[in-house]
This record gives structure tokens, C-alpha cells and sequence, in this order.
């Protein structure tokens, strides 16, 4: 017969000063509760040990949930700067031929999207020479033309911000960017009384960028921007 392994004194005192050591490691807890199940037999129901399972259980998905949010709380920190950032660089230009010309420039940069149209709906045609001027970031439409864009001719309320993706871009919107196109924000412009509205397109190659599942509270609020903008140009 051999004698059962023996815990070294110096080890058994330190163990009964410090028990907060083993309660704090999960992995030596584990073993103990482990061991004890062992020498209980396997016909005898550990309440307490199937307890803490599911304690611990618990526990792992409020961790997972904590770090879930935090990552949120990060990310929706950075596409506040983001948005922050491009509308700062927006209202630097002191003429507006630059400000339309910096939206699919330096305030695409900033907020990653592969292009940036205006779309203002009005009599006028392509043919202006004014028109052919700005670019290709502005395009003109006949009246109706962006809440049909919108809605895509279903019967549904027009929001401020539309988010999703794509299978291309409308070409008369992005012109020679419209193949790569495959996922779009839309922002609904109200331009001021008596103008006729106007739309903010981002559009973005990775299809995940925008979809319908994400908030609008920053598309929503640069567009505001946007438009107030708008309405001191159009003045």
C-alpha cells in the first residue's frame, strides 16, 4: 500500500493564509471541483458543482457581451470623429465649384467611401455649361426623380437616410464609377421652401460598408450639416 501524495508544509501554510489564490484561479478550481466529483462517484447528483457550470457559463457571455460593447462603444467613437473630421473639411472651401469638387475628394478620403454625388432636381439639363463645369459630382434629375431612387417605385414612406447594398450603382448617378459600386447611403436633402429636394449618395465598393442594419444617427446628422450648407450656396 502506498501512502497518499502529502501537500508540503511550507505549500499547505501558504495555501491557508492566501485561500484567495486557488478561489481566483479558474483553471486549479476547476480541477479541485473535478476531483471531488471523481471521489463522490459517478451516481451521485453534485447540485453545487452543476450550479457553478452554469455560473460559469454565465459569466463567459457577460464577458462576451461586455467586450461586444466596448468594441461598439470604439467603433462609434472613431465614425464620430470620422464624420466630425470630413464636415470640418467641408466647410473650408470659399467657393463653391471647391466644395463640390472636395466631396468626392478630400471628404471621401476621410469618410472611406469610393464616391460622393449631389443629385438636384431641377428643370435645367446636362447641356448648362454651369453644369459641365462642377464635374461629375453633380447630377441633375427631373422632378420626382429621388423619391423613386429612393424607393426603388415601391409604395413606402421616403426616409432621410437609406442604407443598402447594391448589385451597381445607377450610371446616371456615378457615372463611370457605377459598375464598382455595391453598397450605398442616401441622404434626402431638404434644400429650403420653395426649392425642390436633393439627395447626398455615398456609394463604396465593399458591399458591407452600408446596409440596412446600421444606425443613422451620423449619416443623419451630417446630412443636416450638409443641407444648412447647401442652402447658404444656393442663396
Amino acid at each position: 500500500m502506498t501512502n497518499p501524495a502529502q501537500i508540503e508544509n511550507d505549500l499547505r501554510e501558504k495555501i491557508i493564509s492566501a485561500p484567495e489564490m486557488i478561489l481566483d484561479d479558474n483553471d486549479l478550481m476547476n480541477a479541485l471541483i473535478a476531483a471531488n466529483e471523481k471521489s463522490m462517484g459517478g451516481n451521485i447528483v453534485d447540485l453545487r458543482g452543476i450550479a457553478m457550470e452554469r455560473l460559469e457559463a454565465r459569466l463567459d457571455r457577460l464577458e462576451d457581451t461586455h467586450r461586444s460593447v466596448i468594441a461598439a462603444a470604439y467603433e462609434n467613437l472613431a465614425g464620430t470623429n470620422q464624420v466630425h473630421r470630413a464636415i470640418l473639411r467641408m466647410m473650408d472651401p470659399l467657393e463653391f465649384e471647391t466644395f463640390l469638387k472636395d466631396l468626392d475628394g478630400e471628404v471621401a478620403d476621410i469618410l472611406r467611401v469610393d464616391a460622393v454625388r449631389l443629385v438636384l432636381e431641377t428643370e435645367q439639363t446636362d447641356d448648362d455649361p454651369a453644369i459641365r463645369k462642377l464635374g461629375s459630382v453633380l447630377s441633375v434629375a427631373e422632378p420626382g426623380f429621388i423619391d423613386a431612387y429612393l424607393t426603388q417605385g415601391r409604395n413606402t414612406p421616403v426616409r432621410q437616410v437609406t442604407l443598402r447594398q447594391v448589385s451597381g450603382g445607377a450610371h446616371e448617378i456615378y457615372g463611370d464609377k457605377s459598375d464598382f459600386v455595391r453598397s450605398e447611403s442616401c441622404l434626402r436633402l431638404d434644400l429650403g421652401e420653395g426649392r425642390l429636394p436633393g439627395m447626398l449618395v455615398m456609394g463604396a465598393e465593399d458591399p458591407h460598408h452600408f446596409t440596412p442594419q446600421q444606425g443613422t444617427d451620423l449619416l443623419s446628422f451630417f446630412g443636416g450639416v450638409f443641407e444648412r450648407a447647401m442652402r447658404r450656396w444656393l442663396s
